[in-house]
C-alpha cells in the first residue's frame, strides 16, 4: 500500500497529465459523500472523455479538408473523399448526446451542492 503522500503525489501527477481527472476529482471534492455522487462523477468523466474524443475527430475532419484544398491539384475524387461525412456527422451526433448529458450531470452536481 503506498504511503499518503506517495498517493497525494500521484493525485497531483494525474491532475497534471490528466485534465478530465483532474477536473472530476475537483467536482468530487465539492460534492457529498454519497454513493449517487460516485456514480454522477463516473457519468461526468465518460460524458467528457467522449465528448473530448468526438471533438478531436471533428476537428481533424477539418484538418484534413483544409490539407486537400491546399494540394496543387485538386480533383472531383479528392474533393468527395475529402467531403465524405459520414464519420463525422456521428461523431457530431456523439458530441451532441456528450453535451447533452454534461448539461444534464451539471444541474444534478449542483443540486447536490446546494443540498449537501
Amino acid at each position: 500500500m503506498p504511503s499518503p503522500v506517495a498517493a497525494l503525489a500521484t493525485t497531483a501527477m494525474l491532475r497534471r497529465t490528466d485534465p478530465v481527472r483532474g477536473a472530476v476529482e475537483r467536482l468530487a471534492q465539492a460534492l457529498p459523500a454519497r454513493a449517487d455522487a460516485t456514480v454522477l462523477l463516473d457519468f461526468v468523466e465518460d460524458d467528457l472523455r467522449e465528448g473530448l474524443d468526438a471533438l478531436g475527430d471533428v476537428q481533424a475532419h477539418f484538418h484534413d479538408l483544409l490539407q486537400a484544398l491546399q494540394r496543387d491539384t485538386l480533383t472531383p475524387g479528392a474533393l468527395l473523399n475529402a467531403g465524405e461525412d459520414l464519420h463525422v456527422l456521428q461523431r457530431l451526433e456523439d458530441l451532441h448526446e456528450a453535451v447533452t448529458h454534461l448539461r444534464r450531470r451539471m444541474s444534478q452536481a449542483a443540486g447536490m451542492i446546494r443540498r449537501g
